[in-house]
Formats: structure tokens, C-alpha cells, sequence
């Protein structure tokens, strides 16, 4: 395994995206036990991606303008309404005194559809990954499929760092109802951000 890809692939993890901002966002409101479990949901959202790349699908959303842009613009609507969910303090920044007032499969389902609804992340895994591996080697599926598992790692590790953190600080935050408004603002207008950044994606 290349240094070329160890370090492309923390570059692409650490960079600021829907995923990283929802677990932070968990971590603020719910503490450090559901911002892993934010992490978690978060990795395992790679793998229909990584499915997606090694089956083929992720050619034909490369290759199709209609199948990239409904995509994107489902991204887009969600992104939105996880910004206004995150306004009426009902979204991943609701702070709760129990960690486990949101239910798991709920949160699951949030962090699934974030990740299905990225084109991008099936455009990473179709053109990134492949770079590294052998097209004429017998074990190609088997290269790619390492690959994605250390993606996967890497974005756990991050995500739950990102998480941590967050739920370190969440004592100074949720103390303050003001910098709580203001945080939920912020994470609002990221989310709206991230919808205008996606919106302007090209294949």
C-alpha cells in the first residue's frame, strides 16, 4: 500500500463534509457516545459506495448526466432540510440530557441518506481508488475491497476524533444558550453551504 494513497486518502477524510459536520454536530448535542455511533453510521455509509464502484454502478453515474444531477439535487434538498432541522432544534444539534433519546435507527437512517445521496463519494471510489489498483491482476476485487476498508478506517478514526472532541467542549456550550444559538446557526449555514457546493458539482 502506497504513501501516495495513505496520504491522499487522510486528505479527502479530514476535509470538512456532510458526514464530519453531522458527527460533530451529534457530539455537541448528544455527548460522546452517540458521536461514535455518528462515526460508525458514517463509515458504514461508504459501503454502498464502495458496492457501487467494484459492481460498475458507479461508471453509469459518471458516464449519465440525468443519473448524476437527480442524485445531486436529492443531496441538495436533504442537505437543506438538515440545515432547517438544525434550526428548529430538532436535527443532529438537539441537545438532550440522555445520549440515548434519538434512536439508533433513526440516526442511521440520517447518516445513510447523507452519504447515499453524495455523487461525489461514488465518483471518488470510481476514479481514486481504481489508480491504485492492477487492472490486469487476478485479485483486483480483492485490491479494491482493502482499499475501501482502510477508507473506512480512516474515516472511523477521524469522525470519532471529530466526535470527541465535540462532547469534550459540549459543557461550555450548552451552558451558554446564546453560543448554543449561535452554534446552531453556524451548523445551519454549513449545511446550507454544503448544498450550495454541491449544487455547483459538475461530473
Amino acid at each position: 500500500m502506497s504513501m501516495e494513497f495513505l496520504v491522499t486518502t487522510l486528505i479527502v477524510v479530514i476535509s470538512p463534509g456532510a458526514g464530519a459536520l453531522y458527527t460533530i454536530a451529534t457530539g455537541l448535542g448528544r455527548g460522546g457516545k452517540a458521536s461514535l455511533w455518528a462515526a460508525l453510521f458514517c463509515t458504514f455509509g461508504i459501503v454502498p459506495h464502495m458496492l457501487a464502484a467494484i459492481t460498475g454502478l458507479a461508471a453509469i453515474l459518471h458516464t449519465s448526466a440525468l443519473a448524476f444531477e437527480l442524485i445531486k439535487y436529492l443531496g441538495v434538498a436533504y442537505l437543506l432540510y438538515m440545515a432547517w432541522a438544525t434550526l428548529r432544534e430538532s436535527g443532529a444539534l438537539s441537545v438532550e440530557a440522555s445520549q440515548d433519546r434519538k434512536s439508533l435507527p433513526s440516526m442511521a437512517g440520517e447518516v445513510m441518506l447523507i452519504n447515499l445521496l453524495n455523487p461525489k463519494l461514488s465518483i471518488f471510489f470510481f476514479a481514486f481508488l481504481p489508480q491504485f489498483v492492477p487492472t490486469d491482476g487476478p485479485h483486483a476485487v480483492a485490491r479494491m475491497v482493502e482499499l475501501s476498508a482502510v477508507f473506512m478506517a480512516m474515516t472511523f478514526v477521524v469522525f470519532a476524533l471529530y466526535g470527541l472532541f465535540a462532547a469534550a467542549i459540549r459543557g461550555q456550550i450548552i451552558s451558554r444558550p446564546a453560543v448554543l444559538t449561535w452554534m446552531r446557526r453556524s451548523f445551519a449555514a454549513a449545511f446550507v453551504a454544503l448544498g450550495a457546493k454541491l449544487a455547483l458539482t459538475q461530473r
